[in-house]
């Protein structure tokens, strides 16, 4: 099975000079742990994921109000930047061993440097839960 048939193409992304609150309701609003952070030219820069925002609040002070902590930060700032990738014709067995040994939770799906969707570790699961793979 290739990664093209399992990924999600419906992609929410955010554009890396939004504020990090924005990222957070879009995040809520979607149902996902991670937004695709792109460039004013739509192409992929980053990822900002739940665990990030979790990492920054664990280093504020508990006196800091969750909503005040990210007023002014912008998706940059907290976002890992270069996500890893893979082509849409990979296997989807690569996928999951890129996602296992790097410890990420999905890998962006680009063609020729354009975005195309996402693979993530719960795709993999169901697809071999419904004996899809």
């Amino acid at each position: 099975m290739l990664v093209n048939e399992l990924m999600q193409s419906n992609l929410v992304t955010i554009p890396s000079d939004s504020l990090v609150s924005e990222a957070i309701l879009s995040l809520a609003d979607a149902h996902v742990t991670g937004l695709p952070v792109v460039d004013g030219n739509l192409h992929l820069v980053g990822v900002l994921s739940t665990s990030d925002i979790l990492t920054a609040m664990a280093e504020h002070s508990p006196e800091t109000e969750g909503g005040a902590m990210f007023r002014d930060v912008l998706v940059r700032d907290l976002m890992t930047p270069k996500p890893m990738t893979i082509e849409p014709q990979a296997e989807v067995k690569l996928a999951a061993q890129q996602m296992l040994y790097a410890n990420v939770h999905r890998l962006f799906v680009e063609k020729d440097g354009e975005l195309l969707g996402v693979i993530t570790q719960s795709d993999v699961v169901r697809a071999v839960a419904t004996a899809r793979v």
